[in-house]
């Protein structure tokens, strides 16, 4: 897909105008800006006095440990899941 045939997306995140170009749907890059958008409100609210670059890295660390444990879960019921097969299956 080349630059031209990709989404432009305009979505507003802590009041701030970006535009996102990707391959992505709009829906899905604006529902992905509104999840950004709500974790940073929710940082910048017990930490009031974070630049918005700090702001920005505190948002990605605590995206990325949430990511980190969904993995965890989801690698611990896939081996729950197969070890029931193998039990269903003898």
């Amino acid at each position: 897909m080349s630059h031209s045939d990709q989404n432009r997306t305009t979505v507003y995140i802590l009041n701030r105008k970006y535009t996102i170009v990707g391959d992505e749907p709009p829906h899905h890059i604006e529902h992905v800006a509104d999840l950004v958008d709500q974790k940073m409100k929710e940082i910048q609210e017990n930490n009031p006095r974070l630049d918005t670059a700090k702001l920005a890295v505190l948002t990605a660390v605590n995206t990325m440990n949430e990511y980190i444990q969904l993995q965890e879960e989801y690698r611990l019921l896939t081996e729950q899941t197969r070890r029931g097969e193998r039990r269903k299956n003898g």
